[in-house]
């Protein structure tokens, strides 16, 4: 099953590549403040959707543009054909497919991959993380002031900005730095991979955590919601780093918890 999650993320790869040579002729939509879709979303979701069910056709799908499609299938992949949008369309190359396979609602294989880069981050449940052949280990970095995080600003309307604010402020003055990227399956990856020390946002959807949660912990890192707990990716507050650091952002977190 991995093999061909990631025969379709190269191929929604090869559409986002294409596009990027032309970004002056996208269509770009509104879904909502902040929020876009181009055709190349459109193009490789239904570019990943046609692969996966040529190979398994009586597989469900969570998808970011079109949904949910056989729902009650025991084997649901969980799609986000494009993280990071508003950088693609701006021209910044930092951006990714996220493609998860959820059987009976826990993960069991996980593909992100970076088109600019030409990067596969894949694990299957149980067998390790992986950067194209290389195992992944999340940082071993003990101590928050010394880590390097990644974060999400919110970027809708409806998401409470001055909230947030209070949190990044805090958090700037407990670790050595605090990034913004843009692209939550992206910094999945780079906390397993060890680039980051740990990551946390909020507000966010399945298709944005799916496979980057199953990166995380299978390289060794822990996940949850603020307060350290399970649950994060039906409230979309999500928490990563190696155990250490983990503990250390509960404690800073957890107060500002809502799930």
């Amino acid at each position: 099953m991995l093999n061909v999650a990631v025969k379709a993320a190269r191929r929604a790869g090869n559409i986002i590549n294409r596009a990027s040579l032309n970004l002056e002729r996208l269509q770009v939509d509104r879904k909502q403040h902040n929020d876009f879709v181009t055709e190349v979303d459109k193009a490789a979701e239904a570019a990943i959707i046609e692969t996966l069910s040529e190979a398994y056709p009586l597989h469900g799908f969570l998808a970011e543009e079109t949904g949910s499609h056989n729902e009650g299938a025991d084997n649901i992949w969980i799609i986000d054909p494009l993280d990071g949008t508003t950088n693609f369309i701006h021209g910044f190359p930092h951006y990714a497919i996220s493609i998860a396979l959820a059987v009976n609602g826990v993960t069991q294989q996980a593909v992100v991959y970076d088109p600019n880069r030409d990067e596969l981050f894949t694990a299957t449940r149980g067998s390790g993380a992986y950067l194209d052949r290389r195992r992944l280990r999340v940082a071993a970095e003990p101590r928050l002031m010394n880590a390097l995080l990644g974060t999400g600003f919110p970027y809708r309307e409806d998401q409470d900005l001055d909230a947030y604010l209070t949190i990044f402020s805090e958090m700037t003055r407990q670790c050595a730095g605090l990034r913004r990227p843009g692209a939550a399956a992206l910094d999945l990856a780079y906390v397993a991979a060890g680039r980051y020390d740990g990551f946390f946002e909020s507000d966010l959807k399945p298709w944005d955590m799916a496979a980057g949660a199953l990166l995380v912990t299978e390289s060794g890192g822990l996940i949850g919601n603020y307060r350290g707990e399970e649950g994060y990716l039906q409230s979309g507050e999500v928490m990563c780093a190696n155990p250490r650091i983990f503990a250390q952002m509960v404690q800073s977190l957890s107060k500002h918890s809502k799930s």
